[in-house]
């Protein structure tokens, strides 16, 4: 029989063993490098999807030690996140950049900046940029990379001046095109600073499941099922910001019902601007011809759905919506901006047309229409150029390249 003192002696010997363990446990997680996403929030914007598809594919590559913080911690893109069980989602929530609460977060993020001894800080839209730069270099992280997804014309002179501000505190800028590697060059950021690596696409997101009618994808979207004889053209674009420019693709349709009276016309996405495109709508007398999807979570239905898609933008840094398009294998006709024409070739997956003429695009919609085995060849094309081209694999591994050479560029210049 064990006496108390040999008892009490193989408990702490077990204690001692267990305690080794974790700490071997978080000796091996420590080796590698900590990366830590920000974002501006969980909405369905370009920018959000990207960065949480990009987090997704870092856990499941587990190559790094992920974290992921966010100015605004609400949204509908919050629920993909849970699934890959992060130790913690902090939000650093803030109003003005120029206000008491500013300085709080900025303090705040800091000290989490150091306390989670980040290695690689990436931001990934304006907002993020300029807070997240500043505290990553005032934290002194080793690897800060900036992100930039617009070509131009969407910022005040003051947010120019601190962007090119958070540019100058970052190690590395990523652009989303080689246009907006371009756009980043003429304002003056060095070109050994910008790395181009385009989105990636989850081609199972836009194409549903199994094979649906176009009665199924209707149904499925709420819409009267009298569409179902209808050709439609669809734009997928947010209702926030004036840039996408409705009201082109409004005139463009006025011009389209014209010339094919049977088409209709599939808006989807929600914002502040909505009320205003819809009586614009009316006011051209398409009320009875547009159909406001708002926000829309069948976003494979949808394109199953569509005969055309569109997009009018002023401005784009690379659309995610032309990608979507293609990857559901539909023609697209897009205005010629941004990285437009890095994914859409002219005459072989779509066409393109100046930003603002209703006129180009209204004609090459209408041929569309009436020449349905050219439309159908086109989308097959352009599903090519999305698979071979724009995959989430290359996203991935022209990231993590990144990530590697910057660290490896960073431990060169640490003080030993």
């Amino acid at each position: 029989m064990l006496s108390v003192e040999r008892l009490v002696q193989s408990f702490l010997q077990f204690v001692g063993y267990r305690q080794a363990r974790i700490n071997r446990s978080e000796s091996l997680a420590s080796l590698k490098p900590v990366v830590l996403q920000l974002i501006d929030s969980f909405e369905q914007g370009g920018s959000e999807r990207q960065a949480i598809q990009l987090t997704e594919l870092l856990h499941d590559s587990g190559r790094f030690s992920l974290r992921l913080a966010t100015l605004s911690p609400d949204g509908p893109l919050k629920k993909e996140i849970a699934a890959l069980n992060l130790r913690e989602l902090p939000s650093f929530p803030l109003n003005s950049f120029y206000d008491f609460n500013a300085l709080r977060q900025l303090r705040r993020l800091v000290r989490y900046l150091k306390a989670a001894r980040v290695d690689v800080l990436h931001t990934h839209d304006f907002y993020t940029n300029v807070f997240g730069m500043f505290a990553g270099a005032l934290a002194r992280v080793p690897v800060r990379i900036a992100s930039r997804r617009e070509t131009g014309g969407m910022r005040s002179a003051s947010q120019q001046k601190a962007q090119s501000f958070a540019y100058k505190l970052a190690h590395q800028v990523l652009a989303n095109s080689d246009a907006v590697r371009a756009q980043l060059l003429t304002e003056g950021v060095r070109t050994d600073k910008v790395t181009v690596v385009y989105n990636g696409l989850e081609l199972n997101r836009v194409r549903p499941q199994q094979a649906l009618t176009k009665t199924q994808c209707l149904a499925a979207l709420g819409l009267d099922q009298n569409l179902r004889s209808r050709p439609l053209v669809t734009i997928v674009a947010n209702m926030r910001l004036a840039v996408k420019d409705h009201s082109m693709f409004l005139s463009m349709a006025r011009r389209v019902s014209e010339a094919v009276p049977a088409a209709a016309f599939l808006l989807a996405g929600e914002g502040d601007l909505l009320p205003s495109i819809r009586a614009q709508a009316a006011g051209l007398g398409l009320a009875a011809n547009t159909f406001f999807i708002g926000r829309c979570d069948q976003l494979a239905e949808l394109l199953a759905a569509s005969d055309i898609c569109v997009l009018t933008s002023q401005s784009e840094g690379f659309s995610n919506s032309i990608l979507e398009y293609m990857a559901a294998a539909r023609p697209v006709v897009a205005t010629d901006v941004g990285g437009a024409r890095e994914a859409v070739v002219e005459g072989e997956t779509g066409y393109l047309v100046q930003s603002g003429d209703d006129v180009a695009m209204a004609e090459r919609v209408v041929s569309l229409l009436r020449d349905t085995a050219k439309a159908c060849t086109m989308g097959e094309q352009g599903y090519r150029v999305v698979k071979d081209k724009f995959s989430r694999a290359a996203q991935l591994q022209r990231t993590e390249e990144l990530y590697d050479r910057l660290l490896t560029e960073a431990q060169a210049f640490r003080p030993q």
